[in-house]
């Protein structure tokens, strides 16, 4: 669940046309937080905030009430302490979500092979082709409710509507545990009335800039000319955003969704004032992120670096290559490049992070380089081999033996927080912050 705002009166019954309506949202409610629960019923009753428990952690999930106190994603852990000082503070563990989220997954594709899981806890649903064998739109929401409750023992809100923009919007206004229907005729009405935010592809930013101009609602934002949302978001996103905010959007499910990149970044557990420790962690998180390209049969363009201050201001810097690499070495270069060119933030760096984009099959066929060395690569995959069967700190770069981590963990032992993987879920660390494209504390902004 995002931290996009969301209006209560759109939670009201629109009518009950669903005639048009195939595509189906389902998204879990405070996944985290109420397997936490599932797995130990003594937290039941208390609010919930999972995330890291160190002083330099942020929250991941919380329970609804937990965010009635203002708990929100990406905030860090100590906020949230003084927010809510009586809730459960659980660090988590991602192998344990993962595996509920593969049986919820396994339950939707059961009722529809037209199934595109978007994270670890959200899914659409295209149910046209199932609609003579289960029912209409309608009960077949009312059937995957159903269905989780009873063999996850979890809360699932739904969003239906004629397309994904719309049904993920409505699951976001069916919760908690709840089911929205926003008929095709009903689509407009129900878009205008909502904060410009609640929109799909609007993030804090763009919200921002939208909101100097006066556009407070979708409605404000549809209504505006062409030309003008032009100036403010660039061609692109402007007709982009236009579009949705009439109820337009062609996108089908796509069940093989590609990974768009791979990534690796950390909140330190003290600020980093050393340009020395954190090339090291670059090389570090580089091996890490290359090991990932290769497991999942993926070369990349480009690299990029995230660097966030003490004062959380954040940049985000990145370089296309020559050719797609999948090895360490070229991916560090890249990323000390680019890091060589920036000030260290005054205070010292909170975290960093190192992310490979531009994604392609390998076995696509690759460009390469006349001159291109190929034994660091036959080296690296030596040691995928050794690290498979003898575990992660079996070997590391020989540059990095020794190396602590900023926050005194050994480097080069598959340590960090991964994000954005060949798959589609993040492994959530203690005192891990996610990763996002634009400056938020945890990824896409993501509340679970």
């Amino acid at each position: 669940m995002s931290n996009a705002p969301r209006d209560t009166r759109a939670k009201r019954d629109w009518g009950s046309d669903d005639s048009a309506t195939p595509i189906l949202h389902v998204d879990m409610d405070s996944f985290f937080a109420q397997v936490e629960m599932r797995e130990d019923p003594s937290l039941v009753g208390r609010p919930i905030i999972v995330g890291g428990t160190s002083g330099r952690g942020v929250v991941t999930s919380a329970t609804y009430e937990a965010r009635a106190l203002g708990v929100r994603a990406g905030m860090p852990t100590s906020r949230a302490r003084a927010l809510c000082p009586h809730a459960a503070f659980v660090p988590g563990s991602h192998g344990l979500y993962r595996r509920y989220s593969q049986e919820v997954m396994r339950i939707l594709a059961t009722i529809t092979p037209a199934l595109e899981q978007v994270s670890i806890d959200e899914a659409f649903l295209d149910v046209s082709g199932a609609r003579r064998r289960l029912g209409s739109p309608l009960t077949i929401a009312t059937l995957i409710r159903s269905r989780i409750r009873e063999s996850v023992g979890l809360p699932a809100s739904v969003g239906i509507a004629s397309t994904k923009s719309v049904a993920k919007i409505a699951s976001s206004h069916a919760k908690p545990d709840g089911l929205l229907l926003i008929p095709h005729q009903a689509t407009v009405d129900f878009l205008h009335g909502l904060p410009v935010g609640a929109l799909w592809g609007v993030g804090g930013r763009t919200a921002a800039v939208l909101d100097r101009e006066g556009i407070d609602t979708i409605g404000d934002l549809a209504h505006a000319p062409i030309a003008r949302l032009t100036k403010l978001l660039g061609v692109a996103a402007a007709h982009h955003l236009h579009d949705l905010a009439w109820g337009i959007d062609p996108r089908a499910v796509s069940p093989a969704r590609a990974e768009k990149s791979v990534g690796m970044e950390r909140t330190f557990e003290e600020d980093v004032r050393s340009r020395v420790q954190i090339e090291e962690f670059i090389l570090a998180a580089s091996h890490d992120c290359a090991r990932r390209l290769r497991a999942g049969g993926v070369v990349g363009w480009t690299v990029g670096i995230k660097m966030r201050g003490a004062d959380f201001h954040t940049i985000t810097r990145s370089v296309s290559l020559v050719a797609p690499t999948d090895t360490g070495r070229d991916i560090a270069k890249a990323a000390r490049e680019l890091f060589s060119r920036e000030d260290m933030p005054i205070g010292g760096v909170r975290l960093f992070g190192v992310r490979v984009e531009g994604l392609q099959a390998r076995s696509g066929g690759v460009a390469v380089t006349l001159d291109r060395d190929e034994r660091p690569a036959a080296s690296e995959r030596a040691m995928d081999q050794i690290r498979t069967k003898f575990g992660a700190g079996a070997l590391a770069p020989a540059t990095l033996l020794g190396k602590k981590t900023p926050d005194r963990r050994s480097f080069g032992a598959g340590e960090g927080e991964a994000t954005g993987a060949v798959v589609s879920s993040k492994r959530r660390g203690r005192g891990a912050e996610g990763a996002d494209g634009g400056g938020s504390e945890a990824r896409q902004g993501t509340l679970l």
